[in-house]
């Protein structure tokens, strides 16, 4: 009778077990996700703010062709002097961030110049970031179309 009872047992715990895998990965990778958009919205408010600093003559443009926009994101990290500021910086973001996905500090970015689906860099400014990682989402839209 016992033997039976832990075959039963053995069996339930099992199953629990089985059942508890996916939804562990599950949230793993909803956690990820989360993340990873958290990380664009910040990088692309970094974006917006030092455009709209240089639009209103807070720093001073960087060029001809940046039409406003940083030449790259480490500009975001180690800042831009202000406009008759004696020596004032004004930084972006502490650092950049580490994308979830592929778990480095390597972002796909585009130029104002390039096109709007563009996955090559023109180096001209960086209008837009965006994840290099392969794969779908939950959600089932591609990861590097976010």
């Amino acid at each position: 009778m016992s033997l039976v009872e832990l075959v039963v047992t053995v069996a339930i715990l099992g199953i629990l077990a089985g059942a508890l895998v996916p939804i562990v990965k599950f949230t793993v990778k909803r956690q990820k996700e989360l993340e990873l958009r958290r990380d664009l919205r910040m990088m692309r408010q970094a974006i917006d703010q030092y455009k709209k600093f240089c639009d209103t003559n807070v720093i001073q443009k960087n060029g001809v062709d940046s039409e406003c926009y940083p030449p790259d994101l480490d500009t975001l990290v180690d800042g831009v002097e202000k406009t008759g500021g004696l020596g004032q910086k004004i930084k972006f973001l502490r650092r950049i961030p580490i994308d979830p996905m592929t778990k480095t500090q390597e972002w796909g970015m585009r130029s104002f110049q390039d096109d709007a689906d563009s996955s090559s860099w023109g180096h001209e400014n960086v209008y837009d970031v965006f994840t290099t990682a392969s794969g779908k989402a939950l959600d089932g839209t591609q990861y590097k179309d976010w």
